[in-house]
């Protein structure tokens, strides 16, 4: 919210007619300023920035526990560098998936190593060689200089700074043990709806993948206070599901649903205290790749989400009424509208789809978005420059785009050595980005009122990013669909051209 009052006052005094000089004041000074106040929080004794978070840390004085530091992430407590055998000790849950698993692991796995404890507790328990697999490489670097069993200074230790589900996709090696050690994100996807950094890791698909990255004997293993019991029977169903026989499940607390959901190869490999009776009535049933929401329960938008979408449609409304003019002028522009609802949904899948075929890092997403804004260059400069076929036919290129996005299943890029899946996955994604913008381009130039045509095209791509959460419903797959149609309302509203004499 803080950050959201400085940039609507910038806005709201750049809207001021000011001399050019000014401006530059205007804009300088301001970025100068919150440049300056990251800086002097960089610098401050405890925090670290890195690509996705806050990152604060401090020694605890317990005589109990010592060489303990807190970690925490944008203010809310994240993690805890301790020593392995404490930990072990204090939290059961962290030694059950080696008791659960029935052969000693050499080669383990771990997804979300963070501050190194789960790393520290592998080698503890003998393991030859640990893959430590974190996405934020500033947790890492703490896990290095402050955890008290210094696990990352190990030889038999390979640290990966990447997403969890595109190292599993990669990655040649087989493992005896995989572990998923609390991998949670405490934040989103930067525009692409609810998508979490950890959301493509607990699908079956994800679980899919896992399997077939286990040795003969192997096990996988997961942990977390998942705070609801529903969220553990799904979990445990998706693993029922991908490894074709029922996990082991082990409550350790029901506060906070602490828990810990084992799976072997296959049901020989595992050893249970107890056998799981199977999902309660009314769990949901396990996330995909499409609707990749994990602590969504319904296939449901929450109210919460509407009532701030109400809201920021109705500032949307009430902005554009005053920059462009009344909306009787717009109906003209009505095509242009809906080009910019289907362009944000566009964009939303692009996002997701990156997400999913190279990991959730911000380099990705720096990538897409990077890629969104040259497209949209591309398609302005090639208007341009050179003379481009009429309207209809450039639908036709954005419906084939769109149709060839459909068609390609996400299984098969990933399936492909990571240069042609780069390759194939931009030709996929940004065809019909680039068809669009051009279709955009060359409408726009044939409007004789530039604000209000540009203003009714803005406020559909508001209506378009509020629009992205019916993939909560629908899927991502589904607002492809979605834009599809759009398209051809936009196609049909095209002005007629009179008829030649």
């Amino acid at each position: 919210m803080f950050w959201g009052l400085i940039a609507a006052v910038c806005y709201g005094v750049l809207l001021l007619p000011w001399p050019r000089s000014l401006y530059v004041g205007l804009v300088t000074v301001p970025s100068l300023a919150v440049v300056g106040f990251l800086l002097a929080e960089t610098l401050h004794t405890g925090t670290l920035w890195s690509p996705y978070y806050k990152v604060t840390y401090q020694e605890l004085d317990d005589p109990s526990v010592p060489s303990v530091t807190d970690i925490a992430v944008n203010g809310i407590p994240h993690q805890r560098a301790m020593p392995a055998a404490a930990r072990l000790q204090l939290e059961r849950q962290y030694g059950l998936p080696y008791e659960r698993a029935v052969k000693p692991p050499q080669d383990v796995l771990i997804v979300g190593a963070g501050s190194g404890t789960d790393v520290a507790i592998a080698l503890s328990k003998g393991a030859a060689r640990v893959d430590a697999v974190e996405i934020d490489p500033k947790l890492r670097e703490l896990g290095a200089t402050l955890h008290p069993d210094r696990p990352y200074a190990d030889p038999r230790v390979t640290t990966h700074i990447t997403d969890g589900r595109a190292f599993l996709e990669r990655t040649p090696r087989t493992y005896d043990l995989i572990l998923f050690a609390l991998p949670d994100s405490l934040t989103l996807v930067s525009g692409a709806s609810s998508l979490r950094l950890e959301s493509y890791l607990f699908t079956e698909e994800a679980m899919r993948a896992a399997r077939e990255r286990l040795k003969p004997g192997g096990a996988f293993s997961m942990y977390n206070y998942y705070r609801e019991s529903w969220l553990v029977d799904r979990l445990a169903s998706t693993l029922q599901r991908a490894f074709g026989h029922k996990p082991c499940v082990d409550v350790v607390s029901t506060a906070g649903h602490q828990a810990v959901i084992t799976a072997g190869l296959t049901a020989a490999d595992q050893r249970c205290a107890a056998p799981w009776p199977g999902a309660a009535a009314g769990t949901p049933p396990p996330a995909d790749d499409d609707r990749p929401f994990l602590y969504l329960k319904d296939a449901t938008i929450p109210p919460l989400y509407l009532i701030t979408l109400g809201l920021i449609l109705l500032v949307s409304l009430l902005a554009v009424r005053v920059v462009a003019g009344p909306y009787r002028r717009m109906r003209p522009y009505a095509d242009l509208f809906l080009l910019g609802v289907a362009f944000m949904l566009l964009e939303t899948k692009s996002v997701t789809g990156f997400a999913l075929l190279f990991g959730t890092t911000w380099v990705v997403n720096a990538i897409v978005f990077g890629g969104v804004l040259v497209a949209v260059l591309a398609a302005v400069e090639v208007t341009r420059r050179f003379r481009t076929p009429p309207l209809p036919v450039m639908y036709g290129v954005l419906f084939a785009g769109l149709l060839l996005a459909w068609l390609v299943p996400a299984e098969w890029l990933l399936s492909l050595p990571v240069p042609l899946r780069a390759v194939a996955a931009v030709t996929v994604a940004f065809l019909p980005i680039f068809a669009a913008n051009v279709v955009f381009a060359k409408r726009f130039a044939e409007t004789a009122d530039a604000t209000t045509s540009f203003g009714a095209n803005l406020l559909g791509a508001m209506v378009g990013g509020c629009l992205e959460y019916a993939a909560l419903v629908i899927g991502y797959q589904g607002l492809l669909v979605v834009a599809a149609v759009l398209y051809l309302g936009a196609m049909a509203l095209l002005p007629r051209r009179p008829a030649l004499a």
